[in-house]
């Protein structure tokens, strides 16, 4: 499976983004997605995740309620909805694919098999 991110860019604090993330090779009806972050000095962080089949949701304290993860199967296609962004979200984000989403706690980058490249955001008054 091959991913490609796209959707950043640089924008003011309380704007939206949606980040989308292309598969290629395979498609990622069966498969649980995430979504990751990295600023500079820090590392991997998870962001977000759907499990596979029931696709049960698990968000980041710092993004619940801000941002939303989904998919469309059709288009081979994951989204990052990203609302009410703050410069604390400003990092180059990673898709991933075929991992593991446990809704208890963090996610991990090691936990999956498939990265796209990363797309940056950027958020700055």
């Amino acid at each position: 499976v091959q991913l490609q991110a796209s959707g950043g860019g640089l924008v003011q604090p309380g704007s939206s983004l949606r980040l989308s993330c292309a598969a290629s090779g395979a498609t990622l009806d069966d498969s649980t997605i995430g979504w990751f972050r990295q600023s500079p000095g820090k590392e991997r962080e998870g962001v977000s995740c759907m499990r596979r089949g029931d696709g049960v949701t698990w968000y980041a304290d710092s993004v619940k309620g801000r941002f939303t993860i989904s998919r469309d199967n059709a288009k081979k296609t994951l989204y990052l909805q990203m609302n009410n962004l703050k410069p604390e979200d400003t990092a180059i984000y990673y898709c991933a694919a075929e991992g593991i989403c446990s809704t208890l706690g963090r996610i991990y980058p090691e936990e999956y098999d498939y990265w796209g490249q990363g797309t940056l955001v950027t958020v700055s008054s």
